[in-house]
């Protein structure tokens, strides 16, 4: 009885939950990963992420060989950092896996090759990025970056359970599918720079949408010896899907096959 003084309340304790959920939402997007010269698709990358409130959750990330097979799977969550988020990483052709993780506040690399497990606890850096937290970084680093003020950062590298000083700089502003668009160039710090290759990703100026990446990628070859060269395009725009998409993805069976 005494509820019934306050319906309107009632209601909106009732629809709450609702609400809530309403606002969590699940983003696809795919990628396509071609040799340096666009002659030849080499894998597919899909993406499926979680957002609430518009705060980054998870990402759900399948590899699949030209032909449709899935091989590869990562999953991240940005609970704990958005820059270094937690991931792991699962390549079935030859049941590599590594990520992240955070124990008492500080990042742990690990990787796991030939059935033997390796891990290393990290200094707890401000300027740590690891995997998908690039994205976040540059996003972050927006304004200092289009004013042409170079960035530094340490991003992690799993597999050999350290990170690497990075320098994040723009090069160029041309367009990309028509997009009006915003280059970078990625290059490691110090004497490593003159044996790594430089990175170079293109942003759009109007979403800050990752449209084309151009070097190393995170998929080794088909001879699992080193990751392959890719140009990797994604594009203009991602689409709204319905979450369960994402749980399938996640349990999506994985097979080995080879990149073209």
């Amino acid at each position: 009885a005494q509820a019934m003084k306050h319906p309107v309340a009632c209601a909106v304790l009732l629809l709450a939950p609702a609400l809530a959920a309403a606002k969590a939402e699940v983003r696809f997007e795919q990628g396509k990963a071609w040799d340096p010269g666009r002659t030849r698709l080499m894998y597919t990358e899909s993406h499926w992420t979680t957002s609430e409130n518009n705060v980054l959750k998870n990402r759900t990330v399948v590899y699949r060989c030209a032909d449709g097979t899935p091989f590869a799977r990562k999953e991240i969550n940005y609970t704990r950092s958005a820059l270094a988020p937690e991931f792991s990483f699962n390549d079935v052709r030859f049941n590599y896996q590594e990520g992240l993780r955070w124990q008492n506040d500080r990042p742990e690399l690990w990787f796991v090759r030939d059935s033997r497990r390796q891990q290393k606890l990290l200094g707890n850096s401000g300027t740590l990025v690891a995997d998908a937290g690039f994205d976040v970084f540059v996003k972050n680093q927006w304004p200092a970056l289009s004013a042409a003020r170079r960035q530094s950062l340490q991003f992690a590298v799993p597999s050999r359970l350290t990170s690497y000083g990075f320098n994040l700089q723009r090069i160029n502003s041309l367009p990309f599918n028509k997009e009006p668009a915003q280059s970078f160039k990625l290059s490691i710090d110090g004497w490593l720079g003159f044996i790594a290759p430089n990175l170079e990703i293109t942003y759009s100026r109007n979403t800050k949408r990752l449209l084309r990446f151009k070097g190393l990628s995170n998929i080794l070859n088909n001879q699992g010896e080193k990751p392959v060269i890719a140009l990797i395009e994604f594009p203009l725009l991602d689409q709204v899907v319905p979450a369960k998409e994402q749980q399938q993805a996640q349990s999506i069976l994985l097979k080995s096959c080879q990149l073209s």
